[in-house]
């Protein structure tokens, strides 16, 4: 699993944001821990260093700006993203001069905030041209192609349908509820019916057929699981 393993901090004094980020990226394999403030978030590099920092820049106590610089001073070299409103070019130089690596304003897409942590994590480990694969079974998902094999025979999926197909890979043998699966394929801002999710379900199995599609499972009253070969 991609980048499974990283360790990853998010800084922000808004709960349901810190929440809602926090969880987003718990369910695309991080581990995550959360800080409320400037100065928690250095006690919390000091106790256990994280592989990348989410870091608003309106905090309470030290704003993000000044965490940054902080840490930089400190020696810690872990790529830093700052989550703003502000979106002047005076910020953002200051962002880049402190010490920050990217910048990303509110309100912002769960998925592109995905898509620039995986790419500052592969740049930072040195492993930026390694292909990334997700497999499971005769399942694989190339990550940087955007492609979906099963065996030899390559799946034609709409982005939407890759998203889906990607999230229930990276959780398999985890139940993911229509809610979970609507907060990350469609985005926390989505509007629309609900029974969207069981459309699409629909159409990843009749693409991926066989025993791939016996794999993705209805758990009634609880949602979807894409189940190992070996657990199916």
């Amino acid at each position: 699993m991609p980048e499974a393993a990283a360790q990853l901090l998010v800084v922000d004094d808004e709960d349901s944001l810190a929440d809602m980020v926090a969880t987003a990226l718990r369910f695309a394999g991080y581990r995550v821990a959360v800080a409320a403030g400037g100065i928690d978030a250095l006690k919390a590099v000091r106790t256990a260093p994280p592989d990348l920092v989410v870091l608003d820049v309106n905090l309470p106590d030290l704003d993000g700006f000044e965490v940054c610089r902080r840490l930089r001073r400190d020696g810690h070299e872990m790529p830093v993203i700052f989550l703003t409103a502000r979106d002047g070019l005076d910020d953002l130089r200051t962002g880049f001069r402190q010490g920050g690596d990217d910048y990303l304003t509110k309100p912002f897409s769960l998925e592109e905030l995905g898509l620039r942590i995986e790419a500052l994590l592969r740049r930072s480990r040195g492993d930026a041209y390694e292909p990334r694969r997700i497999t499971t079974g005769e399942l694989v998902i190339d990550e940087d192609a955007h492609q979906v094999w099963v065996g030899d025979e390559q799946v034609m999926l709409s982005p939407t349908e890759y998203r889906l197909l990607r999230y229930l890979t990276l959780n398999r043998d985890r139940v993911l509820s229509k809610d979970q699966i609507l907060d990350y394929v469609w985005q926390y801002d989505f509007g629309g019916n609900p029974g969207i999710v069981e459309t699409y379900i629909g159409y990843l199995r009749r693409k991926l057929g066989g025993p791939v599609a016996n794999r993705i499972e209805t758990v009634r009253g609880f949602g979807y699981v894409l189940r190992s070969p070996s657990r199916a």
